[in-house]
């Protein structure tokens, strides 16, 4: 039964809807947020009380910075974050080509290490880290200028298909056009040069600016996700053509201008707007002005069929930019911990904000004692003693008084053991929360003892790791795989020209539109098998036993296990190119079988035999010949002999004088 296809009055009008149900428009989950950076910033609380110490903890901001680097070096210190395992034994060579080059799009077209930071920051701080990932075919256009320019040179530049002509001056001209002494020698060019290449891009998104329906699980699931992004009037232009301003009314200004999530992040260092108008600013210089476009994915049935479809509507105010049907919604997220059946978890600063919070008061109040410790209070008999003098602290200071005992030293009680004891438990519940300790944080003292081995420190330091690695290994079984996944649909799909591309220290044309639609990714990052160290003593202990094994003549080891096992190991030690220290077996000369080998030794040995005696015959054959040569010209000579002398013998005739 067909129904009647919405108007787009009404799918803007559901969208509207959406946003302002959807998770990450205000409410509760904006105030976290909100919260977590002023806790990670380390800001007044607001109870303050002037003249008592006003101390902050920054337990937040020390347990999200000493997570950091662990996970940075296992997702970033190597040179594959992800490996794609081929589906059959034709699809081997791909899925080689295939980790290299999507890594390479993921490192080196876009920057990889700025975008794991800022994504890993986003989840371990505000719940979710949000990127967005999309293959961008936005044109680049270059100016370029040539001077000097023959005829040869300009046809070979005017002929790329690429290139527009903006001026142009040729060998005598002046740049008004007049013909005349003195004008450049050469043809004077100005052109543009079309730069536009494909590719995929990768950016991170401010938690703020995401908006999803409630009740999601996943993104790919939910039913409405929204990207709410500020775009100056000459982006939009360029992404979506020729746009009247007069019909862009209601989009200058957004929630997120005033929101006080988005405040705090800029609030610390008041790199936020100051307030100026965008009138002040811009005045009548239109292509700067700054306008809230909202990028929405949302399931409707907008064709009438009764089914609801994917579509991408982006509109800004109440005016449409593009409405399209899509295949899936380009975004990717990861939490550190993970509650089944919901798309938002818990950060590490959930974790550690009340801490935070016990904390300060505790210091506040400890630190207020020392100072009653050292400025006490005193009780005065009213009248009898002078209270200017008294308010006044200063070595040596005359207080003058009336009566011997007209001003008397309060009792302050003295700092607890009991109450640094508590600092001390305070940090231990953040270690077992967080699995960051101070044993994780640099050299423990107690590590130094003697009776305490190597084995036991270890020990400890792993088991203090295993919630940062549980957190890794979350990042990479969730987010980061999924994220490789997308790029190479991406490349796969879109990509459909060979490009070459240094991978592995050599050039290689990629081809991903001949790759299989499909293929498994298995995060490559080093986890449950201890920290480098440990490594690299498993390493060195598995070449030995190769190396005896080889050279015992066992067949179980081959001269390309070697090779990963020694590739394995240099890469454990820091160094990339491995291509600089050992050379892949199946790269290297092959060598023949040793049997093969004699026996076409023996035959080149043959054939050299052979060509002797050859030569031999042709040497005989010669010389033969020289002198069959030799005895035709003797016979010739003998028979011009003879005729000689029978023309000397012949009688003279009578009458021959």
């Amino acid at each position: 039964m067909a129904r009647e296809k919405i108007t787009e009055e009404e799918l803007v009008g559901r969208i509207d809807q959406e946003i302002t149900d959807s998770l990450g428009y205000g409410g509760d989950l904006s105030l976290q947020r909100e919260r977590a950076m002023e806790y990670y910033y380390g800001e007044l609380f607001g109870n303050e009380v002037d003249g008592r110490s006003q101390f902050v903890d920054s337990t937040v901001q020390d347990t999200i910075e000493w997570i950091k680097p662990a996970l940075m070096r296992i997702f970033a210190s190597g040179d594959q974050m992800v490996t794609f395992n081929p589906v059959g034994p034709e699809d081997v060579a791909s899925a080689k080509q295939a980790t290299d080059y999507i890594n390479h799009v993921f490192m080196k077209d876009n920057p990889g290490w700025e975008i794991l930071y800022s994504w890993f920051t986003d989840a371990l701080l505000q719940k979710n880290g949000i990127i967005k990932v999309w293959w961008d075919e936005t044109e680049e256009w270059n100016r370029e200028e040539y001077k000097g320019l023959d005829e040869m040179e300009l046809q070979a530049l005017v002929t790329d298909p690429r290139v527009e002509v903006l001026e142009h001056t040729s060998p005598g001209m002046e740049s008004d056009g007049t013909y005349g002494e003195g004008s450049n020698e050469g043809h004077h060019v100005v052109i543009t040069r079309d730069m536009s290449l494909g590719r995929v891009h990768v950016e991170n998104v401010p938690p703020d600016e995401f908006l999803i329906a409630r009740m999601s699980k996943t993104i790919q699931d939910s039913r409405f996700v929204c990207h709410r992004v500020k775009k100056t009037l000459t982006e939009l232009r360029e992404m979506y053509g020729d746009i009247d301003p007069e019909d862009l009314t209601g989009g200058t200004y957004g929630e997120l201008d005033y929101s006080a999530e988005n405040q705090a992040r800029y609030r610390y260092d008041e790199s936020g707007y100051m307030g100026f108008g965008q009138e002040e600013l811009y005045g009548t210089d239109d292509s700067m002005r700054e306008y809230w476009l909202h990028e929405a994915f949302i399931r409707v049935d907008y064709d009438g069929d009764g089914i609801a479809e994917l579509r991408k509507v982006c509109l800004v105010g109440s005016k449409v930019l593009a409405n399209e049907e899509v295949d899936s919604i380009p975004f990717v997220s990861l939490t550190p911990i993970k509650i089944p059946h919901k798309f938002f978890g818990l950060s590490v600063a959930d974790l550690t904000m009340d801490l935070q919070l016990i904390k300060s008061t505790l210091m506040r109040n400890l630190m207020d004692n020392m100072y009653n410790q050292n400025f006490g209070r005193y009780a005065v008999l009213e009248g009898q003693a002078n209270l200017d003098d008294l308010l006044t602290q200063r070595p040596g200071g005359v207080v003058r008084v009336k009566s011997p005992n007209a001003v008397m030293p309060l009792a302050t009680p003295p700092l607890q053991n009991y109450s640094f004891q508590m600092l001390q438990y305070l940090d231990s519940i953040r270690e077992q929360r967080s699995g960051v300790s101070s044993s994780t944080q640099g050299l423990n003292a107690d590590a130094l003892k003697s009776h305490t081995t190597a084995t036991a420190v270890a020990q400890v330091m792993t088991a203090a790791q295993a919630r940062v690695e549980l957190i890794a290994r979350n990042f990479a079984e969730t987010g980061v795989k999924e994220l490789m996944n997308v790029i190479y649909e991406l490349v796969q799909k879109n990509q459909d020209k060979q490009r070459v591309v240094m991978l592995n220290n050599e050039w290689v044309p990629v081809r991903p539109d001949m790759w299989r639609d499909k293929m498994d990714c298995s995060v490559s990052v080093g986890l449950g098998h201890g920290n480098r160290d440990q490594q690299l003593m498993h390493l060195t202990t598995m070449m030995q036993f190769a190396t005896q094994a080889m050279s015992g003549g066992l067949n179980i080891v081959t001269e390309q296990n070697l090779y990963n096992m020694g590739a394995a190991l240099i890469k454990n030690m820091g160094f990339q190119n491995v291509q600089d220290f050992l050379t892949d077996p199946q790269q290297a000369p092959q060598k023949g079988n040793p049997d093969e080998e004699m026996k076409q030794a023996e035959l080149q040995l043959k054939k050299g035999e052979l060509d002797v005696k050859i030569a031999e015959t042709q040497i005989k054959q010669q010389k033969l010949q020289m002198e069959a040569a030799e005895a035709q010209v003797n016979a010739q000579l003998k028979m011009a002999e003879l005729q000689l002398e029978r023309e000397q013998k012949r009688p003279v005739a009578i009458g021959d004088t």
